[in-house]
């Protein structure tokens, strides 16, 4: 049973990386996708590091004019990535595992290898001023930092 659960949580991984790829036109070197589950409140957002630029993946015009950032096709990457999510926390529970409140995937596409970094703790629904937003945006800006 364990492997069935390694092996549909790698498949629905891989799936946020190949759609977020995709969006990207398979020219990002990295991809960092940010996934959050606190409180039944689901986030899931991603961004890129292209020629060792860290960029927001609604920014990637500003690296080349011939990037596609439209809502349309933006809403797509989001609504499978939120797709991937629900799936996911239904596998976990189906496993009566106890589901992540906070993963992190980074994809390093020339050695096509991908990390996962997983946290129980709470990250936002605990404080008064802060959303999965900010926390995503922390982790986009200390990446950022680390690069430069």
């Amino acid at each position: 049973m364990a492997k069935a659960f390694e092996d549909s949580l790698s498949e629905l991984q891989a799936d946020m990386v190949d759609i977020t790829l995709e969006y990207a036109f398979d020219k990002a070197d990295k991809i960092f996708i940010y996934c959050s589950c606190e409180n039944d409140v689901m986030f899931f957002s991603f961004f890129y590091e292209i020629n060792g630029v860290i960029i927001h993946c609604h920014k990637l015009k500003e690296i080349d004019d011939s990037y596609d950032v439209s809502i349309k096709r933006q809403d797509a990457v989001l609504d499978i990535g939120f797709e991937d999510l629900e799936k996911m926390k239904k596998l976990f529970k189906d496993n009566e595992r106890e589901m992540p409140t906070e993963i992190k995937l980074i994809y390093d596409v020339k050695k096509n290898k991908l990390k996962a970094e997983y946290s129980y703790d709470l990250k936002y629904s605990n404080t008064d001023n802060l959303i999965a937003m900010d926390i995503c945006e922390q982790w986009f800006d200390e990446v950022a930092k680390n690069n430069g």
